[in-house]
């Protein structure tokens, strides 16, 4: 499994952010965690799995990629809840 992190393009409160997502559940909560991310921050739709994420500063994106998350772009990112999606996640 995976963990995964888009380019910082979302402006709010003068700030810019990204999403981080991965494959599974508890691991991007785990991941998270290693960020000292609050679990209260999980953005998580009911029915749709795939698009579960939590928001993150450009500030922490450094440290969730030395982590290891995986930079993908914003193109990136929609292919893989597409795929997600036609998977029935």
């Amino acid at each position: 499994m995976a963990v995964y992190v888009d380019p910082p393009i979302w402006e709010w409160r003068g700030r810019m952010w990204c999403h981080l997502t991965a494959d599974g559940e508890e691991e991007l909560h785990r991941f998270a965690a290693q960020l000292g991310l609050p679990r209260y921050k999980f953005q998580s739709r009911p029915g749709r799995p795939r698009v579960d994420h939590y928001d993150v500063p450009d500030s922490i994106r450094p440290e969730a990629v030395r982590l290891g998350a995986i930079e993908i772009t914003f193109r990136e990112a929609g292919a893989r809840i597409a795929r997600r999606r036609e998977a029935g996640q």
